[in-house]
């Protein structure tokens, strides 16, 4: 099996990670301009029917790479990092703003943190705790408090965001813990084009070709899924994979940091509205992730 890769500099850590998030603080917008056309389960099946095709021909190139003994690890990864989100987000946006999607997305630290110490068993702080309240806190306000520019003005709805959260918290450290020293390509190949048929299968039972030919922006909202798919699933998912195996789960999952300020310029942008209260649930929130992540320097966690 390929080796897993040498420790990435600083540079090269941080490129990837202002990356990731300029490219998944622009998917909150995408989804919404794909539910113009599509119904969430459509925009959600799509998504993952043109990763996985996309996947498909490394997947072949590969497969004697494979290891295959690792199957369930894979099916995991798929379907925490990519299958039930793609769900829990299209729903959440049929009733929320992008806006409020893409703040409650930051939560992903949190969760990361606390699936590696209920789960693999990694120490914790007092420091850590008080992060992971203060996120929720940070959360709380924002179900009863905020997001005044969602379509359906029904915050609750965030709740699948929450739970797309916690999906991404277990991905990143199952690639981290059960699938060192494999190729991020592979672990993204393998993964999509495990969960891509279901999805692929039940495209064929609705009326998606009709949806893409007669709706008003049905070419639009399929040009913002297949941005999606290919720029933000296919693309993100190999370089967010690699910066796991070469830094760790929750370093990488500080893109959350930057991510909510992307999504609130999209979202500023096409007219949505953030209120102060918005803002002080966010900044609750990145300030609870701040605190799980307040450690040794950056330099010598990728360093050593």
């Amino acid at each position: 099996m390929p080796q897993i890769p040498q420790k990435a500099s600083t540079l090269k850590a941080y490129s990837i990670l202002i990356f990731l998030s300029f490219v998944w603080g622009s998917s909150f917008i995408l989804i919404k301009k794909a539910l113009i056309a599509f119904d969430p389960v459509e925009v959600a099946c799509m998504r993952i029917s043109i990763s996985a095709l996309a996947f498909t021909p490394f997947l072949l190139w590969q497969l004697k790479n494979v290891d295959w003994n690792k199957w369930k690890f894979f099916l995991l990864v798929g379907l925490t990092g990519s299958g039930i989100p793609a769900f829990m987000y299209a729903t959440a946006q049929t009733q929320i703003s992008s806006t409020m999607s893409g703040v409650l997305n930051s939560l992903t630290p949190i969760f990361t943190l606390i699936v590696s110490i209920l789960v693999y068993k990694n120490p914790f702080n007092f420091s850590k705790v008080q992060g992971v309240i203060l996120g929720f806190l940070g959360a709380a306000m924002l179900f009863i408090l905020g997001d005044s520019g969602g379509a359906g003005n029904n915050q609750w709805y965030g709740l699948f965001v929450v739970i797309g959260t916690f999906c991404y918290g277990f991905s990143s450290n199952i690639v981290q813990h059960n699938l060192t020293g494999i190729r991020s390509l592979i672990i993204s190949a393998v993964s999509f084009c495990m969960i891509g048929p279901p999805a692929i299968a039940f495209l064929f039972t609705t009326d998606i070709i009709s949806d893409i030919t007669t709706h008003e922006f049905g070419y639009q909202s399929l040009a913002a899924i297949s941005f999606l798919a290919l720029i933000g699933t296919v693309l993100a998912s190999v370089l967010f994979y690699y910066l796991v195996q070469v830094t760790d789960a929750v370093f990488s999952s500080t893109v959350a940091f930057i991510m909510p300020l992307v999504a609130i310029l999209w979202g500023i942008f096409d007219g949505e509205i953030f209120l102060m209260t918005d803002l002080i649930g966010m900044m609750l929130i990145l300030g609870g992730v701040y605190l799980i992540k307040k450690k040794k320097p950056l330099s010598d966690e990728l360093n050593s």
